[in-house]
């Protein structure tokens, strides 16, 4: 059950302190609380809840969604976060209370609960939402400044009808590439993965032959003897291609006897008696051994839809070819950047070619600024003849060399050589700030290691942080504003003290 509540908060001057004094305006999470669409988070959370009449109430939307950007903006764990919620007045004031309280707002473990609660898409338009307000703020802002008419009131995002397609004009730069957000997994290897696989048949045959003890002998299953040999490979540092072949066989013929003894048992043992991660990881077993055998009699290492973690199995290799990292284990993902705000435009645990991102993005920021860019700023995988096509067709620019061979070096074309130079610099020069959102999202925000270990969270876990460098952003230049018209007061009032002091000195000549 939910009860929508209203999002009409008190005033910051009214927050109630019980060891006295009042909140200031100007503090990091009091501004960040009005550039949130408070509403609109409200009433996707309400859609998790179809009655309004049984059930206990859940937390308020405002709440779940706070917790959620104050964990990832500080980058601390869930009871960490519980914590600092539970001791910072400012954070209290955030998630919409409106008193002090020092007592724990909720358990850590609800945080698993409000991730689920947000879609991936839902999470996208908000923050669609936020950067759209922020481009009316500066939009408004520019035309006052420069005292020319107000925006239109369909907004940056309405895309330009077909009757004006004719007439717009390309406008902005888009900056596109992709990158691997790496699970917190253990770095697999055809042995370890199924020496862990065999390591919980036995605890999944342990509890199914529970019930019949007495009745039967236990089906044997070699752990002792299974283990030392798994030892004695990681413990050699210098094995053969044939000897670590012959360990994997043999793990793999243990598996395959644990296997089968599972099936014999469950013949007279249901399994409603396994708990449910038990259940969950012997499906996923069956499919490891497949596709370990698979590989094992083809003397291959590779095979589509490959199992990496037992615990996370959504997970697949994403070759990058990085030096650190050739491949990385996690979900791949497609963003965009215009004018320092960055969009989650595809999110995909398969493996795939960025490439063919690369229409559906130029089209996505038509969506949200009525117009095409003026020109893509991207790597060499996306330089591909349809894209160009593509380009070329609605007046875009593409950043890098043009296909063929170039021009033969002449004193007639040596100008227009050095431009094209000149300008593919710039080009790279401009795709650097989407690199360093990359450095930033992973360094500063911790996507270099999801901590989450379900698809959903995970995905949100990456969503929320794409929201927050974009209100880190807003922030910045909303200080940088302040201190902008700081600036300016201390130059009027130089100025008229200047204006003071001269007529002071004109009145004492007189």
């Amino acid at each position: 059950m939910y009860r929508k509540t209203s999002e009409r908060q008190l005033s910051f001057e009214n927050f109630y302190l019980p060891f006295g004094g009042k909140l200031s305006g100007q503090n990091r999470w009091v501004r960040l609380a009005e550039m949130i669409p408070w509403d609109l988070v409200d009433s996707f959370y309400e859609e998790n809840f179809p009655s309004a009449d049984h059930g206990a109430p859940a937390k308020p939307a405002r709440l779940a969604f706070g917790a959620l950007i104050i964990k990832e903006r500080l980058g601390v764990t869930d009871e960490e976060a519980v914590e600092q919620i539970r001791e910072n007045p400012y954070l209290q004031f955030f998630l919409g209370f409106y008193e002090f309280c020092d007592e724990r707002p909720f358990d850590p473990s609800l945080y698993v609960y409000f991730r689920k609660r947000f879609s991936l898409d839902q999470l996208n338009q908000i923050n669609e939402a936020i950067v759209a307000a922020q481009s009316k703020v500066n939009t408004g802002a520019a035309s006052d400044s420069d005292d020319q008419d107000p925006p239109s009131p369909s907004g940056p995002s309405e895309p330009a009808s077909s009757e004006d397609k004719s007439e717009e004009t390309n406008q902005g730069k888009l900056l596109i590439d992709a990158t691997c957000t790496p699970a917190d997994i253990r770095y697999p290897t055809d042995i370890s993965l199924i020496n862990e696989a065999r390591e919980k048949s036995e605890a999944i045959i342990d509890t199914l032959f529970e019930s019949l003890k007495g009745t039967r002998r236990k089906p044997r299953t070699y752990r002792k003897k299974a283990r030392k040999q798994y030892l004695g490979y990681v413990k050699n540092r210098k094995l053969t291609a044939r000897q670590r072949r012959k360990v994997w066989g043999q793990q793999l013929r243990y598996l395959r006897r644990n296997l089968a003894a599972i099936d014999r048992l469950i013949e007279d043992v249901p399994l409603t008696i396994l708990r449910r991660r038990q259940y969950r990881d012997l499906l996923v077993i069956q499919e490891l051994y497949r596709q370990q055998n698979w590989m094992y009699e083809n003397r291959c290492q590779r095979i589509s839809g490959r199992i990496v973690s037992i615990s996370q199995p959504h997970v697949r290799p994403i070759v990058r070819g990085k030096t650190s990292a050739p491949t990385e284990f996690g979900a791949k993902l497609s963003a965009s950047l215009v004018d320092g705000s960055v969009f989650l435009d595809r999110l995909d645990w398969d493996p795939y070619n960025e490439s063919g991102d690369f229409t559906a993005q130029v089209e996505a920021y038509r969506q949200r600024f009525g117009h095409y860019p003026e020109s893509v700023h991207c790597d060499k995988i996306y330089r591909t003849q349809e894209n160009r096509k593509f380009c070329k067709k609605h007046g875009i620019r593409m950043s890098g060399p043009a296909l063929g061979r170039p021009p033969k070096a002449t004193a007639a074309n040596a100008h227009a050589r050095r431009e094209k130079a000149r300008q593919r610099y710039q080009d790279e020069v401009d795709r650097i700030p989407i690199e360093g959102k990359f450095g930033q999202s992973k360094r500063r925000f911790n996507l270099d290691r999801i901590m989450a270990k379900l698809v959903q969270t995970s995905e949100t876990v990456i969503a929320i942080v794409f929201i927050v460098m974009n209100l880190e952003k807003r922030l910045v230049e909303l200080l940088l504003s302040i201190f902008a018209l700081l600036r300016a007061g201390r130059n009027v009032m130089r100025a008229a003290l200047a204006s003071v002091a001269m007529f002071t000195a004109a009145y004492r000549s007189y």
